[in-house]
């Protein structure tokens, strides 16, 4: 299940959509919004995706996963829209035979997605000012706003 939403994300159906007979282990990652980020306070986030490339990159990122390991059944949520801090942003959940295939190929599989998947974060910290984040890109924009 690769899927991209606005909605919220509901990780026990998208557990449940990765659990298998042939599977001795599955794992879950959520994403969720902190508060604290790099010694500055989050107010919200906000996530912007470019959906049909966005959910292509996932669909290679399982691809990938499945030739890399022996995984069974893969699932990946990515919200857009705003974010209230503790809401979850992400999930990864993923069923293999076993615990250590699972765990590597989850950890993988979120860590690529923040690579390499066109999803872009906007922090607005509690000081009213904002940046875009995306992991690929080294030197982020800050800008003052009032909203």
């Amino acid at each position: 299940m690769i899927e991209l939403t606005r909605e919220t994300i509901d990780y026990t159906a998208l557990t449940e959509s990765v659990r298998s007979h042939q599977a001795g282990a599955v794992v879950l990652f959520l994403g969720t919004v902190r508060e604290m980020t790099d010694g500055r306070q989050t107010a919200v986030l906000d996530y912007d995706a470019y959906p049909e490339m966005a959910e292509a990159k996932m669909a290679e990122l399982e691809a990938e996963a499945r030739r890399l390991w022996p995984v069974i059944e893969v699932g990946i949520v990515h919200r857009t829209g705003r974010h209230d801090l503790g809401e979850i942003s992400v999930a990864v959940a993923v069923s293999s035979p076993h615990r250590p295939q699972a765990f590597e190929a989850g950890r993988h599989l979120i860590d690529r997605l923040k690579e390499i998947v066109p999803i872009w974060k906007k922090e607005t910290y509690s000081d009213g000012t904002t940046e875009w984040v995306h992991p690929g890109i080294d030197q982020p924009s800050t800008e003052s706003t009032n909203e």
